[in-house]
């Protein structure tokens, strides 16, 4: 195999990621991917590895959790923030989307934010929890 072939094959195991459109709020309107391999992460709440509520009533305290529970799962499949390809949040309290958003901007690659979107729910799963947060990541396959 030519060499110029070789290296055209290598660069389709990469996953091609553009981030468009970012948005003056820190988030991606638009990210397009292009191979690799996708993973879905589901939604981590504010519970710690013995399955612990860290932040009753706190709501910095919870996102900062759901944060660190997101960094543990993408670490467990050899991944990483810069990965990050869209994050879903699902708050109980439209007003707490600032803490939200501060957070996530110690996680995220500022400068390719993740295409994100907020949904303001009733309840989660229990009432204790404050915030819910879903990702999607896309590494080298």
């Amino acid at each position: 195999m030519a060499e110029d072939q070789t290296k055209d094959l290598k660069t389709m195991n990469e996953p091609q990621i553009r981030f468009l459109n970012r948005a003056p709020a820190g988030y991606s309107q638009v990210v397009e991917v292009r191979g690799g391999r996708t993973l879905y992460i589901s939604g981590q709440v504010a519970l710690d590895s013995s399955g612990n509520l860290v932040g009753h009533r706190d709501f910095t305290a919870q996102v900062k959790q759901v944060f660190d529970n997101l960094k543990a799962r993408l670490d467990e499949a050899g991944a990483s923030f810069n990965d990050v390809v869209k994050l879903n949040f699902y708050l109980v309290d439209a007003g707490n989307l600032q803490i939200v958003r501060d957070v996530r901007d110690t996680y995220v690659n500022r400068e390719h934010p993740p295409a994100s979107t907020a949904v303001v729910v009733k309840q989660l799963i229990r009432p204790e929890l404050l915030v819910e947060v879903d990702a999607i990541a896309v590494t080298k396959d």
